[in-house]
Parts: C-alpha cells; sequence; structure tokens
C-alpha cells in the first residue's frame, strides 16, 4: 500500500492478490479501533468527493494510464 499527498488530498494505491474482497476489507476495517482512529484522523486532510455519498472519503479508481 502506498498514501501519496498533495495538499489536503490523499491518494492511497493498494496492491492486492486475485480473490480480493473489498467488501470484506471494510468490514474488517469498521471492527478495527485503530483503522477506524486512523480514518477520523485523515478527515483532517481530506475533504468528500463530489458526487459520493455522504461520509465517503475511499472511492475505487480505475487506472488509465500505466508505465
Amino acid at each position: 500500500m502506498t498514501i501519496y499527498r498533495w495538499s489536503n488530498r490523499l491518494c492511497m494505491i493498494m496492491e492486492t492478490e486475485d480473490g480480493f474482497d473489498p467488501a470484506e476489507k471494510a468490514r474488517l476495517d469498521a471492527a478495527n479501533p485503530r483503522v477506524q482512529a486512523w480514518e477520523t484522523l485523515m478527515w483532517d486532510y481530506q475533504q468528500a468527493l463530489p458526487g459520493v455519498e455522504p461520509g465517503t472519503k475511499w472511492v475505487e479508481m480505475k487506472p488509465v494510464f500505466r508505465l
């Protein structure tokens, strides 16, 4: 996992194995107090993206170029 920061924007790149289940990761993260503390702290650096559900900060991005 790599997280990039520019001003108050973060971009996370997470490389996963085949069979990775993002819904299961979200469930585990929601039950983990350390992950929740991190997510709370990250709201200091992030703003919600336009067009997403309230409270959503991580959205899946599709790659458009790879070198």
